[in-house]
């Protein structure tokens, strides 16, 4: 299964042309067996692709109290894209804080430094910094 999801990106040529029903159907399909909070995250972040924005916060407030996710920076870095994309500039800022907390790398820490900075400046688009 994650191999086709993996495929599914990789035939696409960008994120707009994803075949996002495809790819939410395979995290169905990869949930059922085991489930899994990594994986029920990303298929939270395939859905919000798919349905638009608003459908992604309650999802992920679903996976709030998970202990896998405690100190997985994709989490709140997800949630904070969400939260910029509908507008909620500072819980987006927030979550993004919280992102950079955890994050590993340094070109994740710049790309979520220049997130923030865009949330910060009232950027929905997140254009700010780029």
């Amino acid at each position: 299964m994650q191999a086709a999801i993996a495929a599914l990106h990789d035939e696409a040529e960008d994120v707009a042309t994803t075949d996002w029903p495809q790819v939410v159907a395979l995290y169905d399909v990869l949930l059922a067996p085991v489930p899994s909070p990594v994986v029920a995250l990303n298929r939270a972040a395939a859905v919000a692709m798919r349905d638009g924005p608003e459908a992604g916060p309650a999802l992920l407030d679903g996976l709030a109290g998970e202990p896998r996710l405690r100190d997985h920076h994709p989490y709140p870095m997800a949630r904070a894209e969400l939260l910029h994309r509908l507008g909620r500039l500072p819980e987006a800022a927030a979550a993004y804080r919280e992102a950079l907390d955890l994050v590993g790398t340094e070109p994740e820490r710049a790309h979520l430094l220049r997130r923030l900075g865009a949330a910060e400046t009232s950027d929905p688009g997140g254009t700010a910094g780029t």
